[in-house]
């Protein structure tokens, strides 16, 4: 009895989670239609561009030269930071790092479809230790663009695709 209870349990499981749209993370449906996407940038060498780059190539979409294909534009990234907190002596003690980009699908003769990226995090500034905290920035803000590179994924597995002005 217990058993059936449990057979039943799951399946019911499965199939909620099936019908809610529920994906795993990182495991995009893409429109047929970017199989091949041109990738531009305002910084071609920069990691943001790699880092797409990289994802594109995970996702099994080929980044091609082709004048034809859907463009992706990754325009310029920002870091910018603002002051949360100061110690009794008036030093900073915390900041908001905020990373964003905007980037833009284009397909065929359709406008183009932006998205802002923006991803926000506290950073903790101890004077004396100022050789790891640079350090420490310097991961966090890998890691931020790590989040901009699957956030710009998501976004453009959202895209679409008006199959009249696609080609």
């Amino acid at each position: 009895m217990i058993r059936r209870l449990l057979t039943v349990f799951t399946l019911f499981a499965l199939l909620a989670t099936s019908g809610c749209g529920f994906r795993l993370q990182s495991n995009y449906q893409f429109p047929e239609e970017l199989a091949q996407i041109r990738l531009n940038s305002a910084d071609d060498q920069g990691e943001l561009h790699r880092l797409v780059k990289e994802r594109l190539r995970l996702a099994n979409i080929e980044v091609v030269e082709d004048d034809t294909a859907p463009r992706l534009w990754l325009g310029q990234d920002h870091l910018e930071r603002s002051t949360l907190s100061l110690f009794p002596s008036g030093q900073v003690a915390e900041y908001e790092l905020i990373y964003s980009v905007t980037s833009s699908i284009t397909v065929g003769e359709q406008a183009p479809q932006s998205f802002n990226i923006e991803i926000r995090r506290d950073y903790l500034d101890d004077p004396r230790t100022a050789l790891a905290k640079n350090r420490e920035l310097e991961l966090l803000l890998g890691e931020m663009r790590a989040q901009a590179a699957d956030r710009i994924m998501r976004a453009l597995s959202s895209t679409r695709i008006d199959s009249e002005t696609a080609h």
